[in-house]
Order: C-alpha cells, then sequence, then structure tokens
C-alpha cells in the first residue's frame, strides 16, 4: 500500500499541477498540500529513518527559501516556489534534489524557446485549428513553468532513493 502510494502521488501530483498550469497559468495550493501532507504521511512507514526525513525538511524550507526569493523578485510564480519546495520533500536533501532542480531549468529553458516560438508566430497559430489557450499570446503572461517541473519530475523521481527503496521493496 505504501508502495503504490509513492509511485503514484507525487507523478500525479506533478502531471495535475502542469495540466493546471498550461491550461490557467495556476497551480492550485491544494496540489502542493496534498504533495506535502501526504509525504508526511507515508514517510514514517516507508522505512525512512529519521536523519533522511529531517533532511527532507531542511530540502523543503531551502528550495521554499531560494523560490521566495525568486517570488519576491517576480521571477517565478507562487504556485511554481510551493509545488517546488512539496516537491523536494519527496527527493531529500541530495543529489536527487539536485538533478531534479538541474532538470527543471533544462526543461525550463526548452518551454520557454517553445513559447517564444508560439508568440512569434501567434497570426499563423490563431488562423490554425489548433487549440492553445490565449495567454500564450500575451507578451506580459509568463510562462507555465509547472509544465517544466512536472517534466523534470516524471525524468528524476524514478532515480531517488525513496523510489527505488519502494522497488525494492515490492520484489
Amino acid at each position: 500500500m505504501v508502495e503504490a502510494a509513492i509511485f503514484v502521488i507525487l507523478p500525479l501530483c506533478m502531471a495535475m499541477a502542469a495540466f493546471c498550469d498550461i491550461i490557467s497559468m495556476k497551480i492550485p495550493n491544494r496540489v502542493s498540500v496534498i504533495l506535502a501532507v501526504s509525504f508526511f504521511i507515508i514517510a514514517p512507514f516507508s522505512g525512512m529513518d529519521l536523519a533522511t526525513f529531517g533532511w527532507s525538511v531542511v530540502a523543503a524550507l531551502s528550495v521554499f527559501a531560494a523560490c521566495f526569493a525568486l517570488f519576491a523578485l517576480n521571477v517565478m510564480g507562487g504556485g511554481d516556489a510551493k509545488i517546488l519546495s512539496a516537491a523536494a520533500l519527496w527527493y531529500g536533501f541530495n543529489t536527487d534534489l539536485a538533478a531534479f532542480l538541474g532538470f527543471t531549468g533544462i526543461f525550463g529553458g526548452l518551454l520557454a524557446l517553445v513559447v517564444l516560438m508560439i508568440r512569434a508566430n501567434q497570426n499563423v497559430l490563431l488562423a490554425s485549428p489548433i487549440p492553445i489557450p490565449m495567454h500564450f499570446f500575451k507578451a506580459r503572461a509568463g510562462i507555465p513553468y509547472g509544465v517544466a517541473i512536472g517534466a523534470a519530475a516524471f525524468s528524476t523521481f524514478p532515480n531517488t532513493e525513496l523510489f527505488t527503496r519502494a522497488l525494492s521493496h515490492l520484489s
């Protein structure tokens, strides 16, 4: 049961965050809350020791502090900051978190290029039958970074200590 929750909760929350962000440019608070609260419920039953649990909380607080600074500078949205912080709990304070944040940056850069290409070709795209949310065509609308965060999570979560430990319990 705990293994199933580990395999499902983070990917499902990240998919929901990415979907909501691409459609409305908002990540609902409940997604971040579900992600964080479920970690605190699942971690003790997953066999995680207290030190690792503590470092996971430190990781989340560190990511939150950095994201809060970026939010204060109007570089990052509040939903992006909250979902990154909640996801940091699941990664812990180790190289898994560094990989997740690195992939988030890479996918974010690629996403920015796609959004710029959409905006540069807006006349063609508006005339085509492809359904694209209108906020993609507004120059000051920003970028739905939740998509990059979700893509990074899908790319890196299977390599995390929490995931591999849960996978080993199945065999």
